[in-house]
Order: structure tokens, then C-alpha cells, then sequence
């Protein structure tokens, strides 16, 4: 199913450390123009019209992943302008940290998104200096650097 971008998206996604804070999970996505490798997206998709952004990240999260969040966190809005295959563009992603419960597999795990997509999750490291795929939201990294050092919740 083609997406309209024509307009500005509002998201609400989730930067989802693993318990031991050195990780976090991101889907796997394929191949662009723009990213002949793929690339890295967090978890988390679209809010729907009169849903607020914290129960769209829930939402979200439990629809493509069986999951709930535990100790959900507001971090900061971001705002994304990109290219996918050619085409611009243009999100509002409010951005929260959480803990997923269950927390995916370290290997084999996937997400299905509403158009019955499957995609695999990953555990990208916290220190993703050597990591070769990007991570979008761009804007996040910033974000996911500030988890380091963080204490791991139990």
C-alpha cells in the first residue's frame, strides 16, 4: 500500500533498550534509493486522529509487536524531512523511551506493520559508532547516545 506523503505525519515512537542498556530495538528495513543497505527505524508509526501521541507509541508497539512498555518515558519531539526512494518526506515524531515486555529475541524477532508488512527487529547497539545502517528518525541519535552510561532497569 502506497503511503501519502503529501502532507505532515504525526508519529510517536520508542527508543526500546534491552535490559542490559547496551542495545536497543529497531526494525529492519529494506532496501532504498537512498539506502541501498537498508536502514534502521524505531519502533512506533502514525497517531490517529484524536488518539494522543503516548497512546499511539502504546498502541503502536502492542499492535507490531504483541508488546506493552514498561516505565514509558517522553523524550522530545523531533522533526524528520527524508527522502524514500526519491519521494520527500516530512514527520513530527514524538519521542519516548520504555522497556518492551516481553523484550524481542536477540535473533529471529519481527514486527508486523498494518499493511501485514513483516519485517525483522534488531538490537542496535547503544554506541552505534561502528553500526553500518542509519538509524531514522536521524534526528535521534542524539537521543540514543544520551542512554549511555544510563543505569539498566531491573
Amino acid at each position: 500500500m502506497a503511503v501519502d506523503r503529501s502532507f505532515t505525519r504525526v508519529k510517536a515512537m520508542l527508543i526500546a533498550p534491552n535490559a542490559a542498556g547496551t542495545a536497543h530495538a529497531v526494525s529492519l528495513n529494506v532496501p532504498t534509493a537512498e539506502n541501498p543497505g537498508g536502514y534502521h527505524r524505531l519502533i512506533g508509526g502514525s497517531v490517529e486522529l484524536g488518539e494522543t501521541h503516548r497512546a499511539a507509541v502504546e498502541r503502536e508497539v502492542r499492535e507490531e509487536l504483541g508488546a506493552s512498555i514498561r516505565d514509558l518515558t517522553f523524550l522530545a519531539p523531533v522533526e524528520n524531512i527524508f527522502r524514500i526512494d526519491g519521494e520527500p518526506g516530512h514527520e513530527i515524531v514524538f519521542v519516548y523511551t520504555g522497556r518492551l515486555d516481553p523484550e524481542p529475541a536477540e535473533s529471529g524477532a519481527t514486527m508486523t506493520e498494518i499493511d501485514g508488512t513483516v519485517l525483522p527487529v534488531v538490537w542496535r547497539p547503544i554506541d552505534d559508532r561502528n553500526e553500518s545502517l542509519p538509524l531514522y528518525p536521524a534526528a535521534v541519535a542524539a537521543l540514543v547516545r544520551g542512554l549511555i552510561g544510563a543505569t539498566p532497569r531491573t
